[in-house]
């Protein structure tokens, strides 16, 4: 049933045009669609992920979106520069170098958008 469907993210925000406006002046992406209640993303491997407004938008305080970045420090140092700030946790096993920790040889960069919902940027390790 699931072996050739696509998934989807759908990511909640209580102000949809604040929220817009993270995704497009932040993070630097293109709506393709929107109407009142969503906003759609693509992505560029051709999937993509949705905005859509809620009243339940940044309850919950897990990561609900990742993107996989070739270059971590890079892809951090390019949105503290848009204003994006990032995330520190203290985990287990999880050491940190500034905004990136790294976890079982995985690099991870962890900030939340305009809505409080965590989203995280990780650097898969090679191989």
């Amino acid at each position: 049933m699931f072996a050739h469907g696509e998934v989807h993210a759908n990511i909640p925000a209580a102000d949809l045009q604040r929220a817009r406006r993270f995704y497009v002046d932040k993070l630097g992406l293109t709506p393709v669609a929107e109407d009142e209640q969503s906003v759609r993303f693509p992505t560029p491997s051709g999937s993509w992920f949705q905005v859509y407004e809620t009243s339940y938008a940044g309850s919950g305080k897990h990561t609900i979106a990742q993107w996989d970045v070739e270059d971590l420090a890079a892809a951090v140092a390019q949105l503290s520069d848009a204003g994006v700030n990032f995330e520190h946790y203290d985990m287990p096993g999880v050491t940190w170098d500034g905004d990136i920790a790294e976890a079982g040889g995985q690099r991870i960069a962890w900030f939340t958008d305009s809505e409080g919902n965590v989203l995280c940027l990780d650097e898969r390790p090679a191989g």
